[in-house]
């Protein structure tokens, strides 16, 4: 196989290849060991194979050049790049160039982009089949019980969370098994409390649910007008919030502190959103800020695996695998800043060893 060298005044990725083999790299410039008449500049990737030697007038290859004489770059086929590099000892029978956006789109991210399998497919379509028929049945059994709970536990509503965990546990017990750890450090059922965890996918909601404590999510308000699901949010005692609203946002960190002086708990993502490649984001200070007000306990929780079996943005699919919910000891203090820090640093122990 002849070599052909690619370059571009934009960051295409250029691909150069040797006698049965190939290196890929990336960036605005790199330097080969062949003879001058060999560089040659073409706006796209250009590939020149033996068998395709007699038409190379047709990809733009002068004569002269095709002549020119050509060294071997390489022993083995690598893949070279700022974010990524690994070697792979098997000849290059076909080489396929992408599109830029699929070379630089990915690299480095610990959720690769899954395949999307038949059977994934066939498990996202189930678990939201299940999980539509549980709940509407158990939503009965809510709006049921909804007069009386208003008046005997209007702030906890134990029985209705005691529905929401049997619901999410009916939900995910045929996709995917939870691991717990540390389930002696989470506080007594009726002790208030600030609890935080990262944030992986959509399926973190349904794994903490499972825990059985009675503490108060914020969702976006948007999520309440669903049928069944936000509505049983509202029963739940869900707190909304309007997404870059100051005001909005000041209403939910007051209505979480008055909660807590009476009684009830409150959870918190503080990275804000979903992580999209694993990593653990920057926590924002408000939840941290109402545990120092209210001197309430903050109990870090670290989810491992929900992110690989629906990643962000995959949310139709459903792939094999398992989750471990890790349960830190709680954390006291009124520095907001402190709390914040040794929160993140207890959630990201665990996740650096995975």
């Amino acid at each position: 196989m002849d070599i052909v060298s690619l370059s571009s005044p934009s960051p295409i990725p250029r691909l150069y290849l040797c006698h049965q083999e190939a290196r890929f790299l990336s960036g605005s410039s790199s330097t080969l060991l062949c003879s001058p008449r060999a560089i040659t500049t073409y706006k796209y990737p250009i590939l020149r194979t033996p068998h395709i030697s007699s038409q190379s007038s047709l990809l733009g290859i002068p004569q002269k050049q095709r002549n020119a004489p050509w060294v071997p770059l390489c022993s083995k086929m690598e893949f070279c790049g700022p974010n990524y590099s690994f070697v792979q000892n098997k000849f290059l029978r076909d080489v396929v160039v992408r599109s830029e956006l699929t070379a630089a789109g990915s690299a480095g991210d610990d959720f690769s982009i899954p395949e999307l399998k038949i059977e994934s497919k066939v498990r996202g379509a189930g678990f939201y089949a299940v999980t539509s028929f549980a709940a509407i049945f158990l939503f009965v059994l809510m709006v049921v019980g909804h007069p009386y709970v208003l008046l005997v536990d209007p702030y906890r509503r134990k029985f209705q969370h005691f529905i929401a965990k049997v619901w999410a546990k009916l939900t995910v017990a045929p996709f995917f098994k939870i691991d717990f750890v540390g389930l002696e450090n989470l506080p007594p059922p009726d002790t208030p409390a600030v609890y935080v965890s990262n944030h992986q996918s959509f399926l973190d909601i349904y794994t903490l649910l499972t825990l059985g404590r009675s503490f108060k999510f914020i969702s976006k308000t948007a999520i309440f007008l669903y049928p069944i699901i936000g509505w049983a949010m509202f029963i739940l005692g869900v707190i909304p919030l309007k997404r870059m609203d100051s005001r909005s946002q000041m209403e939910c960190l007051k209505r979480c502190m008055d909660l807590i002086k009476k009684g009830a708990s409150v959870f918190f993502f503080p990275e804000g959103t979903r992580s999209k490649d694993g990593k653990l984001g920057t926590f924002k200070k408000g939840a941290f800020s109402i545990a120092a007000k209210t001197n309430a306990p903050v109990v870090p929780i670290t989810l491992i695996g929900t992110g690989q079996i629906m990643p962000p943005g995959w949310e139709g699919i459903v792939n094999p695998g398992s989750v471990k919910v890790v349960i830190h000891k709680p954390i006291d203090g009124n520095n907001a800043e402190m709390l914040c820090k040794e929160a993140r640093k207890a959630i990201a122990s665990v996740l650096t060893e995975t």
